[in-house]
């Protein structure tokens, strides 16, 4: 049963990827399991009141669980209380793309259009400094995800990300012709590239948390170190490596956001607009997709808690 369909009241039984787990205690003192689990349609909250066993190792997040439960509401949404829960067995037959939410553009694909893009960089060094980072992270980008939660938490959502900010940042290039677009390139391929090393995430693309150096530094700083060692063993013009680590310093444009201070290129401003306007965009395609036509979202945490409007003009992101 999609977990989009699930109704109030109703009992369910179905197969869920573990997104998200988290051992908590209840007010009585006993250990529960506080899941995100999700398929293809979306994810809900579930809890296992009462858990027993090794509840450290069973059911960790990249694993299809089969769950028997009933569905309730808490605070206006849809939450999942488990009556049973189990790990697969060799007699389950399941389909994991229906449970992993992933890009609409084959990873591959996206992947050789991006290198079109690099192969645009007229400025031999920015291009190497490009290329070499690309080359180190080849294999993780064809699957990581570019967040946690919130926009393009999806299997190679990183790449769609990048794919759709250069699409956009060649239109906006037509138009403002005071841009190299050499450093706009590789300001968006570059941005969130330590994301990689930030988050711990599996092949099938669900982030199970941070790593120490995520939570301690940030991928913001975890690129400017990575960009200044790979320009230093390539002998990377010492200005470009400065630009270049610039623009991801500032790309989150606000300190509360992790951005100690403002582009002050403006190829930088630039690219913190292209980054907004792809998350955005993707947060609220995303919101619209789960009601019908001329009704209200429920409120948008990341977009401040707005209730989108899905008009019957809109067009749908499929």
């Amino acid at each position: 049963m999609l977990i989009k369909t699930f109704k109030v009241g109703e009992e369910i039984t179905g197969y869920y990827l573990v997104k998200a787990k988290n051992i908590k205690t209840s007010s009585a003192n006993k250990p529960y399991i506080d899941f995100t689990l999700q398929d293809i349609s979306g994810e809900v909250n579930a809890k296992l009141w009462d858990a027993k066993g090794d509840v450290e190792t069973q059911y960790n997040p990249g694993e299809i669980v089969k769950v028997m439960g009933s569905v309730t509401q808490w605070q206006q949404s849809v939450q999942l209380k488990i009556i049973k829960i189990r790990t697969l067995n060799e007699e389950d037959e399941v389909d994991y793309s229906q449970f992993i939410p992933t890009a609409p553009i084959e990873a591959q694909n996206m992947f050789d259009e991006i290198l079109g893009f690099v192969a645009e960089i007229q400025n031999d060094d920015i291009r190497k400094l490009v290329e070499a980072l690309i080359e180190i992270y080849e294999r993780q980008l064809m699957y990581y995800p570019a967040a946690k939660s919130n926009h393009h938490a999806i299997k190679s959502g990183l790449l769609y990300h990048i794919l759709r900010m250069l699409r956009s940042a060649k239109a906006l290039g037509s138009v403002y012709k005071n841009l190299n677009m050499d450093l706009v390139y590789a300001g968006v391929i570059l941005h969130d590239i330590e994301k990689i090393n930030e988050m711990d995430a599996s092949e099938v693309g669900v982030v199970e948390g941070y790593t120490k150096e995520g939570q301690l530094l940030g991928h913001i700083i975890m690129g400017i170190k990575r960009i200044d060692q790979v320009s230093e063993r390539l002998g990377i013009d010492p200005e470009i490596s400065l630009l270049v680590q610039h623009m991801i310093l500032t790309h989150h444009y606000e300190p509360d956001f992790g951005s100690p201070k403002k582009p002050l290129i403006p190829e930088g401003e630039l690219l913190h607009y292209l980054d907004m306007i792809d998350a955005r965009m993707y947060d609220m395609n995303k919101a619209l997709k789960e009601v019908e036509t001329e009704q209200f979202t429920e409120p948008v945490f990341v977009l401040d808690r707005r209730k989108l409007y899905k008009s019957k003009f809109g067009v749908s992101e499929e």
